[in-house]
């Protein structure tokens, strides 16, 4: 039985409509994935575009004062840790192919109730009560490797801790020994990373810093501000001790640990009235385990 040509126009109108309507379905639907698929790409290519920008024009000045940098010299590490920890600020870290501009440290004194020498001269300890300018590696929980800068003279028992660093060079071996492929501050903030990023063990403790080749500290650019605030997890240490401000940063740059909050622009130096005497320094090489 042959349809009526009406009926046929009208299936056949009817079949139109349902394909163009799909066809415009799909287009909308092909717009909107593309789209999408589109912006989010862009956003991160652009985001890694303007970090890798900012960090090669700061890697270039950065290499234009390592051309002319010298490691620093014994004398300048046999100061009161106080005194020093300050000072590293700016100053470069190289080992090998990598070299890192120190950004935040934290100062651990004689009489410290915080600082490793409270335990006396050890296996572990010895290096710290060596004359400054020797490096003291340990290990923090058994896993985080832990570079420290030995300050002031031999048998006072005082170091610098390195907290946090920037990248100048090296950057694909960092990012390999760190495990990450990251160029945010999250690769060198925390102490921990730094030695994991120079790929140091406690068999570098007591390493000469001020002598070539191995691990080196070099002179670098002084910082224009500098933020203080109190030092980080020593909660088992006396309350004056606590509260001192001995955690020091480089100001407006993004490579500092957590937490931020704590800390603030410097006014002055440290004053004479927050160091302890020559008194309160002696003997600290000869004390016992607490």
């Amino acid at each position: 039985m042959k349809r009526p040509q009406r009926f046929k126009r009208l299936l056949k109108s009817d079949k139109t409509i349902e394909t163009s309507e799909s066809n415009e379905y799909h287009k909308a639907r092909t717009a909107l994935s593309s789209k999408s698929s589109t912006i989010k790409p862009k956003t991160k290519v652009k985001a890694q575009s303007q970090f890798r920008t900012q960090f090669d024009s700061i890697s270039i000045t950065h290499h234009l004062f390592l051309e002319e940098s010298t490691i620093l010299p014994p004398d300048f590490f046999q100061i009161d840790a106080l005194d020093l920890a300050p000072l590293l600020l700016g100053k470069y870290l190289r080992r090998d192919d990598v070299v890192l501009q120190i950004t935040e440290v934290e100062a651990y004194r004689p009489n410290d109730s915080a600082c490793h020498g409270r335990f006396g001269v050890t296996a572990r300890t010895a290096p710290v009560f060596g004359p400054g300018g020797h490096a003291y590696v340990y290990l923090c929980y058994g896993l985080h490797t832990m570079l420290n800068v030995v300050a002031d003279k031999e048998g006072i028992g005082a170091a610098v801790l390195i907290r946090s660093c920037a990248p100048v060079s090296g950057l694909e071996t960092i990012q390999q020994r760190r495990g990450m492929a990251s160029e945010k501050p999250v690769l060198l903030s925390g102490p921990g990373k730094i030695g994991q990023a120079l790929g140091i063990s406690t068999e570098w403790s007591n390493h000469p810093l001020f002598t070539p080749g191995g691990l080196e500290l070099l002179d670098g650019p002084k910082p224009e501000k500098i933020l203080i605030g109190p030092r980080v997890g020593i909660e088992y240490a006396s309350p004056e001790h606590v509260s001192a401000l001995w955690r020091f940063a480089i100001a407006d740059t993004p490579w500092i640990s957590a937490p931020k909050n704590t800390l603030r622009p410097s006014e002055a130096s440290i004053t004479d009235s927050e160091k302890p005497s020559m008194e309160d320094k002696g003997g600290e090489g000869k004390k016992g385990v607490d």
